[in-house]
């Protein structure tokens, strides 16, 4: 059995450097909703310097609200801001003699698109007419998978560590009491469940069936690197292999 660990990273959180250690592909901020030109080259930087797969991580055009303010754009608009975000990690990627792997849309763009189809679309076309050879990362089961289906990407469906799921395998949104999960071991025991039986406990007890094949380590928790340690622990002594391909 293998997984892989990803972080969201170039995002301002400081813990970027020793997160690098432990994942193996980082989602770098475009500058959408959060960093910048120098961001990006530094987090390519470390990421190759650790040997971590590099992904774009775009976003809705909002760093007041870091990217987490729901939005109805058109498709054309969606489209194009993904190519500039896209082509922006690009360039300084190739720069440094890497290449980009992946793209994993964050915050709000994500889970819209988790959802609504059109906007699944425009991110899979924008990913496919730019490099065919990206994986997209999308929420097990969603709209994006299907989309990143649709056009012939390689997709990756990932799950949460830290967060309850509902009833229909979407997220609980942020504004709920509880939708995060704090306890290190409740978040530990959630994370097995997905990779090793397929499933997770929503909210209302109902089992839902996920497919893991990567799964998110947020680096902006207060306990972040010390369970993005444990769980690589865990999954190294259950023979579980952390890699990116």
């Amino acid at each position: 059995m293998k997984i892989d660990l990803n972080a969201d990273l170039g995002e301002g959180c400081g813990n970027d450097a020793a997160l690098l250690k432990l994942v193996s592909s980082a989602n770098i901020a475009t500058g959408f909703h959060a960093g910048d030109a120098l961001t990006m080259q530094q987090s390519v930087r470390l990421a190759l310097e650790n040997g971590v797969a590099i992904g774009a991580h775009p976003s809705f055009p909002d760093r007041d609200n870091f990217g987490r303010s729901a939005m109805a754009l058109p498709p054309d608009t969606v489209y194009a801001q993904m190519l500039y975000q896209l082509g922006a990690l690009d360039a300084i990627t190739r720069a440094q003699g890497g290449r980009m792997t992946h793209v994993k849309p964050h915050g709000m763009l994500y889970n819209q698109a988790a959802r609504d189809p059109q906007l699944a679309d425009a991110i899979a076309r924008a990913t496919r007419d730019f490099n065919p050879a990206l994986r997209l990362v999308g929420l097990a089961g969603s709209e994006l998978i299907f989309a990143a289906r649709r056009y012939g990407l390689r997709a990756r469906q990932e799950v949460f560590a830290d967060r309850r799921y509902r009833a229909d395998g979407t997220l609980a949104p942020r504004s709920e009491p509880d939708a995060l999960i704090d306890n290190q071991d409740d978040a530990l025991t959630q994370t097995l469940a997905m990779v090793e039986q397929g499933s997770v406990v929503a909210r209302d007890g109902t089992r839902v069936a996920v497919q893991a094949e990567t799964v998110c380590i947020h680096g902006d928790g207060a306990h972040a690197l010390a369970f993005a340690r444990r769980l690589r622990e865990v999954f190294l002594a259950r023979n579980i292999a952390i890699t990116a391909e």
